[in-house]
């Protein structure tokens, strides 16, 4: 099996860089790290998981979609979209790995979003398994192995470096472009660094987490259950729980006028805010509780409903990090899962 030691991760990026732009994720400060351009001398980080999911490359905050220029009567239509340079994501840990999947079902269906499909042929996705899972992660909950990645290389670490190994047409041609950094060792080096990260994943305290309450045919047991009242009550709808997580995908679309053209952009929009599906006949949904259903309603059981029973989360954890009166969708599935086995 191919390995790449650790003392030759330098060495291993520049060849990567020479015929893409690189993205790695860097240390910012203590226990928070960002993805960034490589060049030389920047220092990997070997923690978990980014603040912000490897959603960004493919699916950014805000893109230009198109342009118009009014003259007199005449109007121009501009096409913003260029050729979209390869490039390559390292270090994308299995959850948001995973995201990618949730993604496509979305802008990848007909009509298939251009924009997005643009860039996902032109990225390439280097996966890192987790050596240490935090005790925030419950990416198994949902059928996900942190021990094996997946993307177009996925690469496991035994503390020493990386086994390597191809999952995709794309990721067997970068292979052979990094060959000359590569040694072959035995694959039980392998299977027994993956074995290590399964034991830590079966004692972290959220992996007996269940889903057997939701999915898809769940609506109407689910939507108007009292707890939700509760459940909501100290949501602000500050919406950092949909920036932070890697599968939201609601956006906005508005127009600009810059003083010489019209610029058309989209935007993350986020369910948990009050304008969002606000329309000329009002909103559909008034009050925070209206709002905070929908977010958990949509990952636990709208969209296993339409797609083939796959939940809309992956269980990254970054949502219990980062929401500031400590809410979460572990806390809805826990509530609703006691009261619904009280019944």
């Amino acid at each position: 099996m191919l390995y790449l030691p650790s003392v030759k991760l330098n060495a291993f990026l520049e060849k990567t860089a020479e015929k893409r732009k690189l993205y790695v994720p860097v240390d910012e400060e203590p226990g928070k790290s960002s993805y960034r351009p490589w060049e030389p001398g920047v220092v990997v980080s070997r923690g978990l998981n980014t603040v912000r999911s490897a959603k960004d490359f493919f699916f950014p905050q805000t893109e230009n979609l198109a342009g118009f220029r009014i003259q007199n009567k005449k109007i121009e239509v501009l096409d913003p979209r260029k050729e979209t340079e390869d490039f390559a994501v390292f270090g994308v840990r299995a959850c948001d790995a995973a995201s990618f999947g949730i993604l496509d079902k979305v802008f990848l269906s007909e009509p298939v979003d251009t924009y997005y499909k643009n860039r996902r042929e032109h990225g390439l996705i280097l996966t890192a398994s987790c050596r240490r899972p935090a005790e925030t992660c419950f990416c198994s909950v949902f059928g996900i192995d942190a021990a094996e990645p997946g993307g177009d290389v996925s690469f496991t670490d035994d503390g020493n470096g990386w086994f390597l190994a191809s999952h995709t047409d794309k990721g067997a041609a970068f292979l052979g472009e990094v060959a000359s950094l590569l040694e072959e060792r035995d694959e039980s080096g392998a299977e027994a660094a993956k074995a290590k990260t399964r034991e830590i994943v079966a004692r972290l305290p959220l992996s007996g987490l269940k889903t057997d309450s939701f999915g898809g045919g769940k609506t109407a047991e689910l939507f108007d259950r009292p707890e939700w009242a509760e459940l909501s009550e100290a949501c602000i709808g500050c919406g950092t729980c949909t920036f932070v997580c890697p599968t939201c995908q609601c956006y906005d679309i508005r127009d600009f006028d810059t003083g010489r053209e019209i610029r058309r952009f989209r935007c993350w929009d986020s369910c948990m805010y009050s304008d969002f599906t606000k329309m000329a006949g009002g909103n559909p949904r008034l009050t925070q509780k209206e709002r905070f259903r929908q977010r958990f309603m949509h990952k636990l059981v709208y969209f296993p409903e339409n797609n083939g029973g796959k939940f809309g989360c992956v269980g990254c954890g970054r949502c219990l990090r980062s929401c500031p009166i400590h809410m979460n969708i572990v806390k809805v599935m826990k509530r609703l899962s006691e009261d619904d086995n009280e019944q």
